[in-house]
This record gives C-alpha cells, structure tokens and sequence, in this order.
C-alpha cells in the first residue's frame, strides 16, 4: 500500500501492546495500539501527512488550510511544516490554550472563531474558497483515509493472528480506512465500530436507530463529537464494518479509568471509546484475539477528577 510505504519514518509505529489484566478481565487475548503515543499525541498526523505528501507542488505553493478542535489541528501543522507548506487552521475560541499553543509550535497560523467546530469549518471553508488553498478535511477525504489505513497494515503486521478489530468513529476516517485495509490484507477479520451513545450520528444512520444528523453532541469523547457521518466514509463503512455499537459516557470514563490506573496510560476520552465497547462486549463474545485502537492521548489532565465521578467502579472488578 502506498500510503504505507509513504509514512515510513515520517509517523511513528507505535507499539502494540498486551495487558494481562485487560486478557483476564475480558476473556481473551486483546493487543492495544498505542497511537496515544503517535506523534502529536494521536492517529490524525497520519492522514495529514499521507494528505500533504499528495500535493503537486503548485498545490503546495497555494498552502493548506482545515478546521479542527484539537488533534487534526496539530497533525496538519506538523505535516504542513515538515514540507515546507503554510498552514492556516481555523479553531473554535473555546479551543483549550494548550491545543492551540500545540498546534502554532508545530508551525501553523491559527485563528480563533466561533464558538463551535462547526463555525470554526464554515470560516476556513470560506477562507479556502478566497485563498485557493488546499483543504485538509479531518475525515471526508481518500487520501486522509489511506494515511489513517496504515494504522491496520501495522497492526497485522505486529499481530497477524488478530480476529477482531474494535474503532472509534467520529467521522469515520479512521473505521474506514482501517476496515478497508483490514478486510484486504486479512478477510476474515471482524470490523467492530465504536462510538459514543451521545453523538451516535454513523451508528442512527447504519440501523435507523435515530436522526442521521444530530442537533448537538455533548460527550466526554470530544475527539468524535460529531454531529453527522462523514459523506465520503460511510459508503466504506456500511462495506466493510461488520457492526456498530454505542457506549455510554460511564462507560468511557470506565476505561480512561483503566487505563490510567491499571496500565499507568493517559488517554482521551474519544481514545478509550473504542477499549469501552471491548469492555462492555466482554466475555459474551467467543474467545480469540481482539486489537483495540487507542486512538489519542490529548487530554486536559484538570478533567480527571470529573473522569473518575463519572465511571462506575462498580461495573468492573478487577482482582
């Protein structure tokens, strides 16, 4: 795969990690990808970066633009800068200051507007239709999805005996690039999509559980607080996911919780997303080996007193 090759030595390959108490507490054998520790702190660099490197170089002269809360923001700057391309990234003014004192280190130009993502995207939308520069969707974009494949082909290659695979979904540019390139190399691996049941929009729209598009999302998964499938992900999804299931917000804390302090591992609440829906599946599914995405590690660490009033520690015993 292209993409694969391209990201050689550009993001890192992160570790696939084994836990016995996780393999106790479920069942089965279950590896973690870290990709809390990617570069940046999470998986988005690596669709950035694929995305960047596939500019023509009158493309690259024209600059790059995109709209993001946190983790995207961070990616694009990064990939923008190590080619020697102006990013502009649009952000909410609710952005945490260290996300945006993050992303002008990785060398973009921020600009602060609105008070959501979404008034954030139509003002680099507009933008973009001014400058002519080059739009880096967070999600809805081929070439953003085959960098965010690579998070499979890696997985597969650390861990060939993987029958199960569970992701976050957000917009989708993360399930679908690794559903595809999951069900290529290895056919007979079951794809398990995760998302919050407080911003459900993929899961309402796969089983007509709900509205497709969402009048507001609130969760503690923020990094997959969105309000409406992804356009050009979902067709990819309903191909080659093999189910969607939700998770509540205890949930999550649940196993950010876990992590934390049982694997002494920081990660975002949209990064445990996926580990909540092993958890909750648990032993009620057969026995055999499972990768979980951990997907970010950026999280605003005065939130974990609210982490720990929010899970259940009654729901899960460990010994």
């Amino acid at each position: 795969m292209d993409a694969h090759k391209t990201l050689q030595g550009v993001v890192h390959r992160t570790p696939l990690k084994t836990s016995e108490t996780l393999n106790q507490l479920v069942g089965r054998q279950v590896f973690m990808k870290m990709e809390n520790q990617q570069k940046t702190g999470a998986f988005k660099v690596r669709g950035a970066s694929y995305k960047v490197s596939q500019l023509t170089k009158e493309e690259a002269r024209r600059g790059v633009i995109a709209a993001s809360a946190g983790n995207h923001a961070q990616g694009v700057a990064l990939a923008a800068t190590k080619r020697g391309v102006e990013a502009k990234i649009f952000m909410p003014e609710s952005t945490p200051q260290a996300k945006v004192q993050a992303t002008e280190g990785y060398g973009a130009k921020v600009v602060l507007t609105g008070e959501s993502f979404q008034e954030a995207y139509q003002a680099a939308c507009e933008e973009q239709k001014r400058s002519g520069a080059i739009f880096v969707h967070p999600f809805d974009d081929h070439d953003v999805m085959a960098g965010q494949a690579t998070v499979a082909v890696e997985m597969l290659e650390q861990q060939p005996d993987l029958q199960t695979l569970y992701v976050p979904i957000g917009g989708g540019g993360l399930i679908s690039g690794v559903a595809f390139a999951a069900k290529q190399l290895k056919p007979s691996i079951h794809v398990v999509g995760v998302q919050s049941a407080e911003a459900p929009s993929t899961y309402n729209a796969l089983y007509k559980r709900g509205p497709e598009k969402l009048t507001s999302v609130s969760t503690i998964a923020d990094g997959i607080a969105v309000k409406e499938k992804g356009k050009v992900t979902f067709p990819c999804i309903q191909k080659y996911v093999d189910r969607v299931i939700t998770v509540e917000e205890s949930e999550i804390a649940q196993a950010m919780l876990f992590l934390l302090e049982r694997e002494k591992t920081l990660v975002e609440g949209a990064g445990a997303t996926a580990l909540a829906g092993l958890m909750q599946e648990g032993v009620s599914l057969s026995a055999g080996n499972s990768g979980v995405i951990l997907s970010g590690g950026n999280m605003d660490l005065t939130r974990i007193p609210m982490i720990r009033k929010l899970a259940n520690p009654k729901k899960i015993v460990i010994a």
